[in-house]
């Protein structure tokens, strides 16, 4: 990962499409997880068109892997040449003025990576992850690198993420992913029932925060990325947390159908099931 981050960038996208197209090979379970998700949000498409967008996902799978190079252990002038526009950053200043933060609302594509490590580059934020708990090392360097990318916070500590509002700070949250802890509820994700995290409303009541949708994409001559926030969402939180996670869900969904390929396929996103229904992925 350090001699990726001072490669040139052309050279590593180069890397990362090769890497991805040995993962596709050699996928193995996380293969499997892909066919089986793309099956079940796509049936509208052919065998064959699925089989053509789980390969393209690992081409941008393999991609992301060395991307992560660049945003931990690149020379920080380098690594914020890649940042070519900012789309919308008028609506994250306008939600800022009020004083209450601001949720800057995700999704984990395969390069969400770079979305928080690019704008922290432009501006103070905080930013929710996934502790590494059985990769101590891994988490080390994660800690260390990601130290100049704003405030971090774990995703179970609620008083953190209040705090970093309270302190008008944009908060990155991307709650997309299987979830089967204190405010998880099943909401339709692709008309499948997906155990999802509802904390994104309950977080918003509380804070008084508005909740912009963030997303980033790579530049069209691939020079680097494109930032975009999108205007804060009309009236939420609403009536019910069930209706919020609902809605959030399917603005994901709407923003996946986009670019399919480049979405995190190989998440077990419907491993939770409701009580009754059967699994879905099969046992490791």
């Amino acid at each position: 990962m350090a001699v990726i981050g001072r490669l040139p960038y052309s050279i590593v996208i180069k890397i990362g499409g090769c890497l991805g197209a040995l993962m596709f090979y050699f996928g193995g379970n996380r293969k499997q997880t892909a066919q089986i998700n793309i099956e079940l949000c796509f049936p509208e498409l052919s065998n064959k068109k699925r089989k053509e967008l789980v390969r393209e996902h690992f081409h941008f799978l393999g991609i992301a892997a060395v991307e992560t190079g660049l945003c931990w252990l690149a020379p920080k002038s380098e690594f914020k040449k890649l940042l070519k526009e900012i789309e919308g950053e008028e609506h994250l200043n306008r939600a800022l003025e009020a004083g209450h933060g601001a949720i800057l609302l995700s999704c984990h594509f395969t390069h969400l990576e770079m979305g928080s490590a690019l704008l922290a580059t432009h501006r103070s934020l905080s930013a929710v992850y996934k502790p590494h708990k059985n990769n101590p090392l891994f988490e080390a360097v994660m800690q260390h690198s990601r130290k100049g990318h704003g405030r971090l916070i774990s995703r179970s500590n609620t008083r953190g993420m209040l705090r970093a509002l309270r302190d008008n700070l944009p908060l990155w949250y991307a709650p997309d992913q299987n979830y089967k802890g204190q405010f998880a509820l099943f909401a339709p994700f692709f008309s499948v029932n997906a155990s999802t995290n509802a904390a994104t409303s309950r977080l918003a009541k509380i804070s008084k925060s508005p909740v912009l949708p963030f997303f980033q994409e790579r530049m069209e001559d691939g020079s680097g990325y494109r930032l975009i926030i999108k205007p804060p969402l009309d009236n939420f939180p609403g009536e019910s947390v069930e209706e919020d996670t609902t809605r959030i869900n399917a603005l994901f969904e709407a923003e996946i159908r986009r670019r399919p390929a480049e979405y995190l396929w190989v998440h077990r996103r419907f491993k939770t099931r409701p009580t009754g229904e059967e699994k879905i992925y099969p046992k490791k």
